[in-house]
Formats: structure tokens, sequence, C-alpha cells
């Protein structure tokens, strides 16, 4: 690097790269190429370099076998790193001095940033599972909440990780001081993130949202309807006026061609196309075909786990797309029971008070295609929200892009929020979650500048929901479920919430309804799924996960409990055993909202013949009605005798949330 500091890389080549030199792709990611991303790397590299491509996969700095330290996320030195990784693979003998960027979750946050940098070598992205906004569509807040999911469990995850060594079979004897510097200065990255709980220059930095025309190279945009990094897809097509392309299939976060659930598709294939148009000159009529591909997944059972999701693929030649119009339904509550029609009525007050272990049963955050994972059936959590249902549909009916909740309402307290999910009801009551979404209260303005609430006044707000595409079969109902707790997702108000919801014509489901095209079927059909063959492992212990619910019917304390134990492998060609082990616990109270808690404890080793390393973390995070309070403590192993340890504790203020 510029500043003396050393990166380190894996580089795959075609044989003939130094004769006949190629364009080369960029993977830059902190997860430790040499034991982290070693599996997944072997099946995608060296199938690039197999058909024409040099690919480097570069440890962040102060991650892998990489000089520094981690310090945060997204940081301008990280930035500054990519930029001069990118001047350095087009100054190399065996490329041509073409370059792109690609990658999944961080690298394809960072390929979004780096881009709007403009590295003059860098000629086009490719982004799976990413956000363009770091605030409002990443695991730190949704609609100016706090995530309870994954404001401290991915932190905890980082904190592990850059905690661990560099390899010895690469750094040489100096990794004992490169490990030593890590581990006093890498910090626990949510005491930031909860230091910033609105949209400010933290946050709008490296938000490619904020400026889309800072990108001026073409952009392929990827993601899956079971992953939380859908939302990105079609906002990056609408805001971006270079040449984009979007594909969003029914995976979680991972690859297309892996699945998770099926169907797979043959995206290395699909991939080459893009980068030989964009890199080589090549017209491999890629930029010939409709602007975004999705998948509309068809009505199914409410489960915890999906092999395969059934549906079909459509095509729209742009976003927004002049295939999908707007279908209101407006929320009615003159009778017994509640309902959804799409003629306005009387204005009549629903209240609820929500209930703090609320909707601890609906699936993770985001998922990684593992059992469990989904949400199941919807009705117990359903029963516990105010719900509103319309009649049952007549024909199917197809919805692509992100449904919103128009809602006149009051609360009786100055800081409240509003959860929302959408449901498909079968004939035979089973519920299957369709989408969801948060609004912090105090932000229904503005997530930059928000306010309090005045008790007992009304007020106009939108609930934009997670996008989807999503078919309504035949004789089933849409369900609208409402409450001002959700925190299995989003951190209690302070105060219990009571919640009134004005039905009539202020009080609206709008929904993104698409039309089926004759030429959807006509579309032309993704290739089989290709890889590289993987490198070869040894399980020493199989994975196992748990994920339990339980409440205590004296006490009233609902516990949400994962234990995950991805067991131990070993790297044939390297001799490297990992071991991860890690334990999640969630409680809260009935009718009192200060009684959360978080408290995650995480467990990592590698050993390699004689050296041994483990790395013990436990964090934890709960709040009072003023602060948030996080502790992180920290202990490092050789062998069996620990050589460093670290506890932090904070209370952060509470603003607004």
């Amino acid at each position: 690097m510029p500043d003396g500091a050393r990166l380190a890389a894996r580089v795959w080549l075609p044989e003939d790269a130094e004769i006949d030199p190629v364009p080369a792709l960029l993977e830059f990611l902190p997860y430790r190429k040499s034991d982290g991303t070693t599996l997944r790397d072997s099946m995608r590299q060296p199938y690039y370099a197999g058909h024409g491509y040099a690919v480097a996969r570069v440890d962040m700095r102060g991650s892998g076998d990489s000089d520094g330290v981690l310090d945060d996320e997204y940081t301008t030195q990280e930035h500054d790193d990519a930029v001069a990784i990118i001047a350095w693979l087009a100054r190399q003998s065996w490329c041509d001095g073409n370059v792109g960027m690609m990658g999944i979750s961080w690298g394809g946050f960072n390929s979004l940033q780096v881009a709007a940098r403009r590295p003059p070598e860098l000629k086009a992205i490719l982004v799976i599972g990413f956000t363009d906004d770091r605030y409002a569509d990443d695991v730190h807040y949704m609609g100016g909440c706090v995530i309870t999911s994954q404001m401290l469990s991915w932190s905890s995850v980082m904190l592990a990780y850059n905690a661990l060594p560099p390899d010895p079979r690469w750094v040489g004897e100096r990794w004992r001081d490169m490990w030593f510097e890590r581990l006093e200065g890498s910090p626990p990255f949510v005491e930031t993130w909860l230091a910033h709980q609105t949209r400010d220059a933290y946050w709008k930095h490296g938000s490619a949202g904020e400026d889309y025309d800072a990108i001026q190279v073409p952009v392929y945009a990827v993601g899956g309807w079971a992953d939380s990094y859908n939302n990105s897809v079609p906002r990056l097509l609408a805001g971006l006026s270079v040449p984009r392309k979007g594909l969003i299939g029914p995976w979680a976060h991972t690859f297309p061609e892996m699945g998770g659930p099926e169907p797979a598709i043959g995206f290395l294939q699909d991939s080459l196309r893009w980068w030989d148009h964009w890199l080589k000159g090549v017209d491999t009529g890629i930029m010939d075909e409709p602007m975004l591909r999705c998948w509309i997944q068809d009505s199914v059972p409410p489960a915890t786990f999906y092999a395969e999701r059934p549906g079909r693929w459509v095509a729209d030649p742009a976003w927004p797309s002049p295939n999908v119009s707007w279908w209101s339904y407006h929320l009615h509550g003159a009778g017994p029971a509640n309902w959804l029609d799409v003629a306005p009525g009387t204005t009549l007050p629903r209240t609820i008070r929500g209930r703090e272990g609320y909707s601890f049963d609906v699936g993770q955050w985001g998922s990684y295609g593992s059992p469990g994972e989904w949400p199941g059936d919807q009705r117990a959590a359903d029963g516990e929200a105010m719900t509103f249902d319309c009649e049952p549909v007549e024909k199917p009916m197809d919805i692509l892009g992100y449904p919103e909740l128009d809602l006149s309402l009051s609360v009786d307290r100055p800081l409240a929020l509003v959860a929302a999910r959408l449901c498909d009801v079968a004939p035979d009551g089973a519920s299957t979650l369709v989408s969801w979404g948060l609004l912090n209260l105090t932000h229904r303005n503005s997530h930059e500048f928000p306010e309090p609430l005045v008790p007992g006044e009304r007020y106009q707000v939108t609930v934009r929901l997670n996008v989807t595409g999503h078919r309504l079969a035949t004789g089933h109902r849409w369900r609208v479920a409402i409450s001002p707790t959700y925190t299995r997702h989003a951190w209690p108000s302070p105060e219990p919430v009571t919640l009134t919801v004005f039905t009539g014509t202020a009080s609206r489901l709008r929904l993104p309804v698409r039309e089926p095209q004759p030429d959807d079927d006509a579309l032309r059909p993704f290739p089989p799924a290709e890889s590289s063959p993987p490198l070869a492992m040894e399980t020493l212990r199989t994975p196992a996960t748990r994920k339990s619910l339980r409440h205590d019917l004296i006490d009233g304390v609902t516990e949400y409990l994962i234990e995950d134990d991805a067991g131990r492998s070993r790297h044939v060609g390297s001799g490297m055993e990992t071991d991860d082990r890690l334990m999640e616990r969630y409680t809260v109270r009935d009718g009192a909202s200060l009684s959360l808690q978080v408290h995650i404890e995480r467990t990592l080793e590698l050993q390699r013949d004689e050296w041994r390393i483990r790395v013990e973390t436990l964090s934890t995070m709960t709040a009072d009605a003023t602060h948030f309070h996080v502790s992180n403590h920290l202990n490092a192993y050789e062998g069996d005798v620990r050589v460093f340890t670290r506890s932090r504790e904070l209370a952060i203020p509470r603003h607004l949330v």
C-alpha cells in the first residue's frame, strides 16, 4: 500500500496470462482468505481464471494475513486500499489494464463504494446481497429502530474474527506481533454504531444511495428473497444512470449458483457474459435482455425451512416497471372483526397494547439457507397483533415491489414504533409471512431529524415493507398485522405503548400488483449451475444447531435461544483446523420494556499441528430509559495459556429510540 502496509492476496491466473494478458477481477473482504472463505473461493475464482480472467482475493487491512487493524466497516482507509489494489492489478504483466470488482455482502457493499471513487482502471462491478443505504437497510437500524437481532450479533462476529491472528505459514515469526496489535487495537463495532442513532454523516459515508451519479461504471445487482439485502436492487436500478441489470431469485444470503432454496441457476456462466461484455468488449447479448429478472414465488404452506420455492421467472424492461400498478385496500373496523376492502369506510379507532414477548417466532432477519431460519406459521403472532384480512381472491394476484401501509394513528407515549407484517392466509387458516417493515414513529418525517410524539395526537405515517415478489393463490387472503412491538427485530420503546389505528379513508394497504406479461413465458432460461471443484475438507465434528422459544407462565419471561455449533473442519491442503461455536440468548418480560437483554458468547479456534489459537468473546446489551448499555469481553489463548484479556463497558445515550 502507499503507506507501506502489506496486504495479503491469493491470485488465480489463466496458464498463459503472462503471454496473453487478461482483465482482472477483485474481491476485497475481511473474512480470511486462508481459512475463512477458502472453500467458497475454490468453487468460484478458479472458474473465472479458467475462462480468461485473473482473480485476486485480498484480505482487508487488519484481517487474515494482512497488516494493520480493522477498526470499523467501510472506512476511508478501506476504500483507499481498494483503489490502490485496483491500480496495482492493472499494472501487472498478466493484466490488460481492465479491472472489475465483485462480491457478496461486505464485498458487494465495498464494490459499490469503491466504484463511487471512480478509479480509472475499474470498468464494471457485480454486487450480490448488498445495500446502498447503510443506515436504514443494514444490520444496524431499520425504519429508525435498533435491530435487536443484528446490532449486537454482527458486532460480536467481527469482535471475534478481528481477534484472530494471521497464519504463521504466510507471515512468519511476526505473526504474534501482528496478532497483539489487532487484539489491542480493534474495538467492538457496536459502540460506534449505537453512538450514531440517526442518519448522520457517519452513515451517509459509504451509502451509494446518497449520490447515485457518483457511480459511472456498469452495475449488475443481485439479491434473493430469503436474504435481507433485496431492497437495494430495485432502488439501484431506479437511481443509477449507467448501464445496469438486476436479478432477484428465491435464494438466501448466498450465491445464485449455490441455490438455497432452489432453483439454483448457472450464475457463473451468466456473470461471465457480464464480464466479457464490459471487460473484453465481446457482444454477449446480455445488455439486450430486460433490465430486471425476478422469481415470483408461489403461495406455499408456512415452514421454518424451504429446500425449494416454487414459482416462475418474470422480466421487466425498467424499474419502476411499466408492468406494475398500485392496488389499495382500506382498513375497516366497523364490526367485531377487522377487514380489508377496496372501498373506504367509516373512520373508527382500533386499539392494541403491544406485548414485549411478541414476534420471536417471525423468523430470522435474513436467511443463510439453514433450517430454522424462515418464519413458521404466523397464526400465533397474528393473534397477538391487530390484523385486517381481505376477502379470498378469485384469481391469482402477483405483487412485485415494496408494499406500503398508510396509517392514521396515535400513541399514548412520546416514544413509540409500529411494526407491520403482510401475510398470505390459506383457506385452512395457515399464515405465511410475505413481507414486513418497521417505523420508529419519532422518525416519521426524517431519519436525520427525529421528533418526539405528542401522546394522543393523531399522525399520518407510511410504513414501507421490504420488497417482495409473491403470487397470492386463488382462494387465499391478504392479512396485515400491526403492533407497537416487534421485539425479535426492533428494540422496544422505553415504556409499554398502546397504539390506536383509525380505520377508514386514511388507513390503507397499497400493493404493487404486477400483471403477467406474454413475454414472461419466452424468457431465455438460465443454464444449469456450474462451479470449479471445491477444495478437500475433512469434517472433524459435525455441525449442529438448536433454536428454541420458551415462555415462563409464572414470571412472564420469554426466552429465545440460539445454539449454533458450526462444527470442526480441517482444510486438507493446508492442514488448518477451524472451529466455531455460538450461543445467543434474548430474554424479555411482558409489561417491562426495559427488561430486554441480549447475551452472546462465541468461541473460535484455529489449529495446525502444535500451533493452536482460541478466541472467546462475551457481549451483552441492555437499556434503561435513557441509555443503552453494552459490554464486550475478549480472551485470547495460545495453546491453553491465556495471553490477552480485555473488558469494555459503555453507556450510550438513547436518542428518541
